[in-house]
């Protein structure tokens, strides 16, 4: 039997300190910082950065300087080399619908600038009444994020959309207007980023991400118990089944996006999975 050579040795040991460091969908594990808004209004992205690396976040989500807390980051190549200075990247960012309505290439702009290939928004904003909608509401929204999304793509961007609001709502015919827009959004032009805890509003990820194959982005994550928040693996979601699922939904990239002492668990528990 031939010996074990150092060759060897050293190619088991880097698989095995690979297989340590394995993340869900063998995607980097991601922060959104929108949780740490104030300490980056405050001029601390630097310091942001250099927290989430040290738990072996990979990547961040960004939100626009359209967003009073990141003003600060105009700049697209210092805010660039702050985030890379740190090991991480940063492929995505929130903006307003107000940005993409008005001034969309200069957030595409600002967005490649900092190397990023997705651009999405919280919500759409339609307009509703007590949590209830109308059908044409619903289209007329649809319709603008489509135009939006052919417009990115031209730039080589990638537009999203997030779930929140006007997403949660009900039709006047009582469906969903999340599921809805999934029927009326240009496939190609939007994918959907689907925020974990908002599926006490519009259901289980699992559901949709089988349902429609290749339609979703990204997921922001957030552990549940009932209709309350809690660490990723303290609580009561099935894990490895939600990424499981998210492989058919398409998903390429996820995000944690809770308070930092949700965050610090949260990031040890996706390492294990």
């Amino acid at each position: 039997m031939p010996g074990f050579s150092r060759r060897d040795f050293l190619a088991v040991s880097a698989a095995a300190a690979a297989g340590l460091r394995a993340n869900p969908l063998g995607l980097p594990i991601g922060s959104q910082t929108y949780p740490f808004r104030q300490r980056i209004r405050g001029g601390d992205l630097a310091g942001v950065c250099q927290d989430l690396a040290g738990l072996g976040v990979g990547i961040i989500e960004l939100c626009s300087p359209g967003y009073s807390e990141f003003a600060g980051l105009t700049n697209a190549k210092e805010t660039r080399k702050i985030i890379e200075s740190h090991g991480l990247r940063c492929p995505s960012s929130h903006f307003s619908l107000g940005e993409l309505r008005n001034k969309q290439q200069q957030s595409i702009d600002w967005a490649a600038g900092i190397g990023m290939t997705q651009m999405g928004t919280a919500s759409l904003g339609g307009q509703m009444r007590s949590g209830v909608t109308t059908i044409d509401a619903v289209k007329r929204a649809a319709d603008e994020y489509n135009q939006i999304g052919e417009r990115a793509a031209k730039a080589g961007m990638q537009q999203f959309l997030h779930d929140e609001n006007f997403e949660m709502s009900k039709l006047d015919d009582g469906r969903l207007t999340y599921e809805v827009l999934l029927e009326l959004l240009d496939p190609k032009l939007v994918k959907m980023q689907f925020q974990i805890s908002s599926m006490t509003a519009i259901g289980d990820p699992v559901t949709y991400f089988t349902k429609y194959p290749g339609r979703f982005l990204s997921m922001h994550l957030q552990g549940m118990v009932g209709d309350s928040i809690a660490a990723i693996g303290k609580d009561s979601l099935d894990w490895p089944r939600i990424f499981a699922a998210a492989r058919t939904g398409g998903v390429k990239n996820y995000f944690v996006e809770m308070s930092w002492d949700l965050t610090v668990p949260s990031v040890a528990y996706l390492k294990t999975l």
